[in-house]
């Protein structure tokens, strides 16, 4: 398992953080998303072998007007 943390922007209100940690969790490989509203980024356990950075920013874009760096 691994852990890191992404800048995402486009993100305003619970709402958001709400969209970002579902779409993250539903993702085979992800163990925990957790988004923090005040720093604007979301901290990821994951298992490297299973999901890579690309498919989770691109799982994030799909669930809004969001975009996560990697």
């Amino acid at each position: 398992m691994e852990t890191k943390t992404f800048s995402v922007s486009g993100m305003m209100c619970e709402h958001c953080k709400a969209n970002v940690e579902r779409a993250l969790k539903a993702i085979v490989g992800v163990d925990n998303a957790s988004v923090s509203l005040a720093n604007k980024n979301v901290t990821v356990d994951y298992d490297a072998l299973l999901v890579s950075p690309d498919q989770m920013k691109s799982a994030v874009a799909e669930s809004g007007n969001y975009e996560m760096s990697v």
